[in-house]
């Protein structure tokens, strides 16, 4: 990020905290690994040493997107969840790098669907606005401010609920369903868009809708079922390894927000610290974890899920939501991402063992779901696993 963009976001920060402390009785000290002075919301500066950018782990996510860059054009990429998660990725691997080679190509994705028109219609359409409220941040363009305004006028306005007021996935199709999927993909932006814009609307919402997804999906476990009043025949005793990483990043996410601006979820927390327990649970001793969680040795250890579940453990300890229990799962995690990076004939770091897309089902279905290398959310994942897990104790 620029010096200009550093100052900006510096300065809008610290009048939003400023206005929210002048309703609290007093501003507690930040106590959390990810803080260089516990005086002080942790500035981009901080936030990127914390995270060691000379590290060999940044130097392999780094390696990672230059070569996805290299082999897959920005206007090639679709508007969609898949590429959502991979320039989501690339918004926070250029946060610790300042290559611009990663910021020119997630800009270049967006503004070639901005030329071309993109529209917002479902939970999976949503999560592209992640890389547009990076580049408004930088950038100040109103333009790219408009998508994130795009995708809470649909929340607000297109997307159908439950009964309970859960927003479904499906967005305005007369299907009312609710996907754990959904809470990365309009959450993520829910919480981002209220941090940068000040939107406490935002951030409330995110947390009345965790509050729902969990009680209806949480089972006493701590790990989620894929989805509620989901009409077509499936399986209830499924807990589906990339859902449950949406669940762990999106919620640890939210409460670092939270966190930041001198405010509490304990409902939030619960969520996750109980999500937590449960993902530890079923970790295999190989560092990574099974397609199906509760289901070890019938389907396959799965890395998106893998990469997905440490980066959002990562973060939770990194902001004190998580204790040094993650620690060692987490490395063992990224280990197991590392082992599933092959080099290609050129010497280029590739991502395996990704599964494809997946939908609600029975067991035998998503036992099925094949495997894919070189995916996009799949490397995006890797990134992320990377990236926040360098420097950590």
């Amino acid at each position: 990020m620029s010096s200009l963009g550093h100052c900006v976001l510096a300065i809008a920060l610290a009048l939003m905290l400023a206005s929210h402390a002048a309703c609290s009785s007093e501003r507690p000290d930040f106590a959390f690994f990810d803080a260089c002075d516990p005086r002080q919301v942790p500035d981009a500066a901080c936030y990127a040493g914390k995270r060691h950018p000379a590290s060999a782990r940044v130097a392999l996510a780094t390696e990672l997107a230059l070569r996805f860059i290299e082999e897959h054009p920005a206007f090639e990429q679709e508007w969609n969840w898949e590429e959502g998660v991979l320039m989501y990725a690339m918004t926070e691997l250029y946060r610790i790098t300042d290559d611009v080679r990663i910021r020119d190509y997630y800009k270049a994705w967006i503004d070639h669907h901005i030329a071309e028109s993109y529209s917002i219609f479902w939970s999976d359409s949503c999560p592209p606005a992640l890389a547009a409220i990076a580049l408004h941040a930088e950038l100040g363009d109103e333009v790219y401010g408009e998508v994130a305004r795009e995708v809470l006028r649909y929340l607000a306005v297109d997307a159908l609920r439950t009964d309970e007021g859960g927003i479904s996935h499906l967005g305005s199709f007369d299907l009312r369903t609710l996907w754990i999927d959904s809470l990365f993909m309009f959450g993520m932006v829910l919480t981002r868009w209220g941090e940068f814009d000040n939107d406490n609307g935002a951030l409330d919402e995110m947390g009345d809708q965790l509050a729902i997804f969990a009680d209806l999906l949480q089972s006493s476990s701590g790990l989620f079922v894929h989805a509620h009043d989901w009409p077509v025949n499936h399986d209830t005793d499924i807990y589906w390894g990339r859902g449950n990483s949406w669940v762990t990043v999106a919620t640890a996410d939210y409460l670092r927000a939270r966190l930041l601006r001198y405010q509490s979820d304990q409902r939030a927390q619960q969520i996750l610290q109980s999500q937590i327990r449960g993902v530890l649970e079923t970790q295999d001793s190989t560092g990574a974890w099974w397609t199906v969680m509760n289901r070890p040795g019938d389907t396959y250890l799965e890395i998106s899920a893998t990469a997905l579940l440490a980066y959002g453990m990562a973060r939770a300890y990194r902001y004190g939501l998580a204790s040094t229990e993650v620690l060692g799962p987490v490395e063992n995690a990224v280990a197991a991402v590392e082992s599933a990076i092959v080099r290609d004939l050129q010497n280029r770091p590739l991502v395996t063992g990704i599964s494809s897309p997946t939908g609600v089902g029975t067991f035998s279905q998503y036992a099925r779901v094949p495997l894919q290398d070189d995916l996009s959310y799949g490397v995006g994942g890797a990134i992320l696993a990377l990236v926040e897990s360098s420097g950590l104790p």
